[in-house]
């Protein structure tokens, strides 16, 4: 979507920071790119609205790399959405994808058991920054919370980055009308404060209640932290806020400057050639055992595109 100004509102991630608090944060706001990722894939939408969150915070963890690198976010666990897999590739291209048991996820769904430690189930999520071929990956890990990926998310920045974290995610279906009738696309949206340690390295927050007084850094924290929880899914999910009038809203009293936002855009590795490589590498006999009616059929997991090849094709070269 197009402001008025002439400028586009999706797709992007916003910088910002309130110098007064001593935060820092991001907006991210995602409209046909996950709107391409989720519509190509068509899951329920309950599963649907998981991977979108992963989209925006993947969009929101990657968008601070400062090389030309790779931000993986994974999930691993028991439940009926058992893996969700974001991409994000420096600068700013994003894929994303779900695997699920649909017989499990449809009867969650039928006993109107939707929410993620119901989707999810007990497991981990996987952080992991791949700075290049002669580089070591980065992976950070935490244990899947139970009220969803903004929660686990709090606690990888609390114990791997050792920095005081508050997001909010969200993700749905929004509908308008055009002329043609009415319409659906998905969304999703993002919203993220750091605090920035100053005045001997204060963290911003504490792990436990005292009743020691709050300190002024601690102060400002809480302050920015209560404003954040005042946000709401459709702010987020919004096209006509725009997200300089949302950061207005929210910090206004304590000047918030927002920055150059960051284009975002889908993006899949995947070719044909690609695709023939990895199928011949499980050699002839393996090629063999998935012909269905005379020929092969291979579908890229992230961008659902469909390639077809006669054996033959896939037996050259091969011995």
């Amino acid at each position: 979507m197009i402001s008025g100004n002439g400028i586009s509102v999706d797709d992007l991630v916003q910088p910002f920071q309130i110098e007064d608090l001593g935060i820092r944060g991001r907006v991210v706001r995602l409209g046909p790119l996950v709107d391409r990722v989720l519509t190509a894939h068509a899951y329920p939408e309950p599963v649907s609205r998981l991977l979108g969150e992963a989209l925006a915070l993947t969009a929101m963890i990657g968008s601070a790399l400062k090389f030309d690198g790779r931000f993986i976010l994974q999930t691993q666990s028991s439940g009926p959405v058992n893996m969700l897999v974001a991409d994000y590739e420096a600068p700013g291209k994003i894929r994303g994808y779900a695997m699920m048991n649909p017989d499990r996820v449809a009867e969650a769904i039928g006993e109107g058991r939707t929410a993620p430690s119901d989707l999810m189930g007990e497991g981990h999520l996987a952080l992991t920054i791949d700075q290049g071929p002669d580089m070591e990956r980065y992976q950070g890990i935490v244990a899947l919370h139970p009220d969803g990926l903004s929660h686990s998310a709090h606690e990888y920045f609390a114990n791997s980055e050792q920095v005081a974290t508050r997001i909010r995610l969200a993700a749905g279906p929004y509908y308008h009308r055009e002329t043609s009738g009415p319409e659906m696309n998905w969304r999703a949206g993002a919203i993220m404060i750091q605090h920035i340690a100053r005045d001997g390295g204060l963290t911003g927050y504490r792990e436990d209640e005292d009743a020691s007084p709050y300190t002024d850094e601690e102060e400002n924290w809480n302050r920015a932290s209560i404003l954040l929880d005042t946000v709401e899914d459709h702010e987020l999910l919004d096209p006509a806020l725009e997200p300089n009038r949302l950061l207005f809203r929210l910090f206004h009293e304590d000047g918030v400057r927002a920055y150059e936002p960051a284009p975002v855009e889908f993006s899949c590795h995947c070719s044909r050639e690609r695709m023939k490589t990895v199928l011949q590498s499980f050699g002839g006999h393996e090629i063999d055992e998935m012909v269905q009616e005379g020929v092969i059929t291979a579908t890229c997991e992230f961008c659902s595109d469909v390639y077809v090849f006669e054996p033959e094709e896939l037996k050259e070269g091969l011995e």
